[in-house]
């Protein structure tokens, strides 16, 4: 059974659960969205991808940016994807992650979108 991100209580009164998919697009989203320090028994944890939101746009942030993410998902998620490549955008003030990857047990390609405010 995998829980809810973020968690909650279902109308039957018990957790919510979720299948194996949006499971997983939960995990890779707490790694995008989670700024290193803020959680406090792994200090480490998270990408750090929000901090560089108000950095001036240039090609340098761009790259920097994508291989920041791309490490922090291989770093916490590589026991259960491949990341195959990141692509982040500033679009109309919203910070948007297109992340391409493999599951590793179902060896499936998959492509999800992730947005956050700026």
């Amino acid at each position: 059974m995998n829980l809810e991100f973020p968690y909650r209580i279902a109308g039957t009164g018990l957790t919510s659960a979720v299948d194996d998919h949006t499971h997983l697009r939960d995990l890779i989203a707490q790694v995008l969205f989670t700024a290193p320090g803020e959680r406090v028994m792994r200090p480490d944890f998270g990408s750090g991808l929000l901090a560089l939101t108000f950095e001036p746009n240039s090609l340098e942030l761009a790259a920097t940016t994508q291989f920041l993410v791309q490490g922090s998902l291989q770093q916490w998620l590589g026991h259960l994807i491949a990341v195959e490549s990141v692509e982040v955008t500033g679009i109309d003030g919203r910070l948007e992650v297109l992340v391409q990857f493999v599951e590793l047990r179902s060896r499936q390609r998959r492509t999800e979108s992730f947005g956050a405010p700026a």
